[in-house]
Formats: C-alpha cells, structure tokens, sequence
C-alpha cells in the first residue's frame, strides 16, 4: 500500500473502532432502532450530493430493490443488532466478536453461493469460533437478561454482514462505490423511519448522546464509508480487509481510554485467537505445501 492508503486504513480502523464507543454512550438513552435511524437517515443526507448527475440516479432507480435488500441486510439488520448489544456488553469485547465477519462471509460463500472453502478455511474457522469461545465463556448466560442473548445479537450481526457481502459481491460488484454507499444508506434510512419514529423515546436525549450519535452518523458511518470504498478502490480488496484485524485493537484501546474498558488476560488470549483464525480462514496467513522431491530417473 502506498502511505496514503495505509493512513486511510489506520484513520478508518479508528473510526470503526470508535463507533463501539459512540453507539455505547448513546444507546441507553436513544434505543436501538432510534439511534440507527440517526445513524442512517444524516449518513444518507450528507452521502447523496454523491448521486447528482443523471448516469448515478439512474442506476439508483434501476437497481433500487437490490439496493433496498443490501440496505435492509448490511446496515439495518446488523447496525441495530449491535446497538442492542452495546447495553450490555462492552464496546471493545463487542467488536471482538464483530470480528468473525469473513467467517460467516466464506461460510455463506460456500453454502449459497458456491465459492470454494479451501481446508485451510475449515482451520480457521475451528480457530475463530475457540476464540469467541474463549472471550465469551463466562458470560454465555441466556436467562432473562443474561448476556448469553446480547453475544448471539453480535453474532446475528456477523452473519447479517456475511450474506451481504456475498450478495453484494454477485449482484452489485458493478456498480460505482458511490451508487452502493449513497443508495443503501438512503435505502436504510427509508427502512428505519417509520419504526425508529414509533420507537423514539418519550424522554428528552442528553447533549453527550446527541455528540455521540451525530458523530456516529458523520464520522463511523459517511466519512467511514468514503474512506472505505476509496482504499478498497486505491489498494484492493485485500488490504481493506486487514481492516478487520485492526478495527477490534481499535476499540479495545478506545475502550479503555475513554471508557475505562478492563483490557484482562481472557480478552487478550481470546483476541489472539479469534483474530489467527480469522487470518488463516481468510487466507492473509497461508500455509505452503512442502515440495515432494522428484525420485531421480
């Protein structure tokens, strides 16, 4: 990568990490939904001068139900789902588990949409789920209230971004980066109005929740979104992967700073492994067969 890209990637990892810690300070007081609508409904605004020029709405209008259902699929579905487990469970272990997101994305590949799992992804795979085994053994309570539900949200969540990625890589891989962002942003803000209207609490929202959800929207979600679609467009879509593994160290170290996050041993270990197995299952790490000599003639 050249150091524009590898300043973009660090910038984003940060603000990706950061958005654990804005949708935990706001959540209580807005509500899941709610605060996903905000989310949403300012990235579209400040996204659609993206759209102007007749050749961009065209394609808007033209794929509108594909962009509706990636909308629905990787914004709405998860963006709420972590929201939902941002009131119980710390932002840093959250986006640990937010982690596993090319597990479920090579899973589904492979289930639905027939791109080959090679056995080194099964590795990894079995490496990833230890390593959330090992961060969320303790905490895998499902009576009432119990944070065994809010771990399967961030899970939920995971799998939401997997079949999104999937179906945004066969569908609408064509498409300008600017079409994707701006449409399904929009798309999702059309999708949330009328449940996070009815879901807005009856309760004025403090000043600190409103700083956390505007910069939510503005810096997590559009300025993310750009820097995103331009280094997967600059560098490719290998190195805006690495994302991935930095976005959790991110938020742990945001979490702790700002937060008062506990950083213990169990975290630690199970990053190591959930964030190994990911590499392997992703093939960033990948394993050489040894060379079978030829037997001499």
């Amino acid at each position: 990568m050249s150091p524009a890209d590898t300043l973009r990637l660090l910038l984003l990892s940060s603000l990706w990490g950061l958005s654990f810690i804005f949708m935990r300070v706001a959540v209580p007081e807005f509500g899941p939904v709610p605060l996903v609508l905000v989310r949403m409904g300012i990235g579209a605004l400040l996204l659609i001068p993206l759209l102007l020029g007749a050749r961009y709405l065209s394609l808007v209008w033209q794929y509108k139900r594909q962009l509706f259902m990636l909308g629905f699929i990787n914004h709405v579905l998860p963006f709420s789902l972590l929201a939902l487990a941002t009131t119980r469970l710390e932002a840093g272990f959250t986006s640990l588990i937010n982690a596993t997101t090319p597990i479920f994305t090579a899973l589904i590949g492979a289930l639905f949409f027939t791109t080959p799992v090679r056995r080194q992804q099964y590795l990894g795979l079995a490496l990833a789920l230890a390593g959330v085994y090992v961060l969320s053994a303790n905490r895998l309570d499902f009576a009432l209230g119990g944070d065994g539900w809010f771990i399967l949200a961030v899970l939920g969540a995971t799998f939401c971004y997997g079949i999104a990625g999937n179906y945004s890589k066969t569908y609408l891989s064509h498409l300008p980066v600017r079409v994707l962002a701006a449409g399904s942003s929009a798309m999702s803000a059309l999708i949330l109005l009328v449940p996070g209207l009815l879901l807005w609490p009856s309760e004025p929202i403090g000043g600190l929740a409103w700083a956390n959800a505007l910069a939510l929207a503005v810096f997590s979600t559009t300025v993310a979104f750009l820097l995103y679609f331009g280094l997967l467009s600059s560098a490719g879509a290998t190195a805006a992967s690495t994302v991935t593994f930095l976005v959790p160290v991110s938020a742990l170290l945001w979490g702790f700073l700002l937060l008062g996050e506990v950083l213990s041993m169990q975290i630690l270990i199970g990053m190591a492994i959930t964030l190994t197995g990911t590499a392997v299952a992703t093939r960033m790490v990948r394993f050489r067969r040894r060379a079978v000599p030829t037997p001499p003639p």
